[in-house]
């Protein structure tokens, strides 16, 4: 008997689930159309979409004429049904952003991060700040915040500490997610940077619609999102699409990670602004930060600028080449703060350098797009992540008992 009951409410769980998952990625969607995508009854849609409604998890959103009957109303997640917050560990600041459920942005802050291996402890401090500042900048009651999603570099174990190893900032088994939860109530969850941007472009951006992808993150430091099927490709520990440690040149420039030859070295924005250095006599481009000198460089209109521009976006092609003819995505979409820099100046030159190496028929194939999210598509992505969550359960709330959540930002 108990085994029965635990089927029934498990498939009741996983209707609900696929009900979730339709309204908040495609919505405002009527009844109807959610019976004929899911292929589930009208009777059945109808009792767990009035389930969902008693518990102001979905809304009614308007309605639209039907043929020859009455109109019919439309549904969506409603919004204000809880609350996300992404950050994005990055190599030069930690962003930490807050979204209803209609990925809305609401609050955000900002933490600079100095040091080329920063201390995970001051790292955790910043990111628990930043959990405060942005409940306290919305007015949000932290209780209402249904998870805190966490970007950062290299591996993650999917395990409940969720430890990094994070080899070019110094981090060799940090159990981030462990020393996180000791500061807060908040549900925690701690991914890839690239692997978030990834599930952000593929739900809501360029990467929508089409089920195999690369979604390639290019800041400082360089990675990709592999997606098969519709499904992220993670790889046995979860360390797959670490694009910037191939290699592109055989015993070339030392990269952060300590290898010689990396794409990162090549096309990241620390080791664009390190090779127009060395080429300008010394001289680094303009800008007080990392971001601004970038830019700057992009805009600079000597030949030696130029020239380490081309040859960047040469290198980017080749690595993206490299992509196409490992994996055969149907799109390609290039981000982070950098590649979207480069990449809206270039793009043209970027596929042109792309063809040059990629084999004709995948390249064919395949179209290389820019993210659609914007510079701040990692935090977003973090923010997915408790989102997916409440998607796989349903809306089904993850602690059965309800208390307020406790954020500690740390001394």
């Amino acid at each position: 008997m108990d085994a029965r009951r635990t089927t029934v409410r498990d498939m009741r769980r996983a209707n609900r689930s696929v009900l979730l998952t339709r309204i908040w990625l495609d919505g405002p969607l009527s009844r109807h159309e959610l019976g004929q995508s899911t292929a589930l009854s009208l009777a059945s849609v109808s009792n767990l979409v009035g389930e969902m409604i008693a518990e102001g998890l979905v809304e009614e959103a308007g309605s639209v004429e039907s043929d020859g009957g009455r109109p019919r109303v439309l549904l969506r997640v409603a919004p204000g049904y809880g609350y996300l917050v992404g950050a994005d560990v990055g190599e030069t600041r930690v962003q930490v952003e807050l979204f209803d459920l209609a990925m809305t942005a609401l609050a955000k802050a900002e933490y600079p991060i100095a040091a080329a291996e920063p201390d995970p402890r001051q790292v955790a401090t910043h990111l628990l700040h930043g959990l405060a500042a942005v409940t306290e900048q919305a007015g949000v009651d932290p209780a209402a915040v249904l998870g805190f999603g966490v970007a950062v570099a290299g591996t993650v174990e999917r395990t409940a500490d969720a430890v990094v190893h994070a080899q070019t900032l110094g981090w060799d088994g940090v159990p981030l997610g462990a020393m996180l939860r000791a500061g807060t109530d908040v549900p925690v969850h701690v991914d890839n940077g690239a692997k978030t941007l990834g599930q952000a472009e593929m739900w809501f951006g360029a990467g929508r619609g089409v089920r195999h992808a690369v979604v390639a993150l290019v800041g400082s430091g360089v990675g990709a999102c592999v997606v098969a099927d519709g499904v992220g490709y993670r790889g046995a520990h979860s360390s797959a699409g670490e694009w910037g440690h191939t290699t592109i040149v055989y015993g070339g420039r030392r990269c952060r990670c300590g290898n010689l030859g990396c794409l990162e070295a090549y096309v990241g924005a620390e080791g664009v602004l390190d090779r127009f250095r060395r080429a300008n006599r010394g001289r680094p481009a303009a800008g007080g930060d990392e971001e601004t000198a970038f830019g700057e460089l992009l805009r600079a209109t000597s030949r030696t600028a130029a020239t380490v521009i081309d040859e960047t976006v040469g290198y980017l092609g080749a690595g993206v080449a490299n992509l196409v003819n490992l994996f055969n995505p149907e799109r390609v979409v290039l981000g982070g703060w950098a590649g979207l820099a480069l990449g809206e100046r270039h793009l043209p030159a970027i596929r042109e350098a792309t063809a040059r190496h990629a084999l004709r028929q995948p390249y064919a194939q395949t179209s290389i797009e820019l993210c659609r999210l914007g510079p701040d598509a990692v935090a977003m992505g973090a923010a997915t992540l408790p989102m997916a969550r409440l998607l796989r359960e349903g809306g089904v709330p993850r602690e059965p008992t309800v208390r307020p959540a406790r954020v500690t930002p740390g001394r």
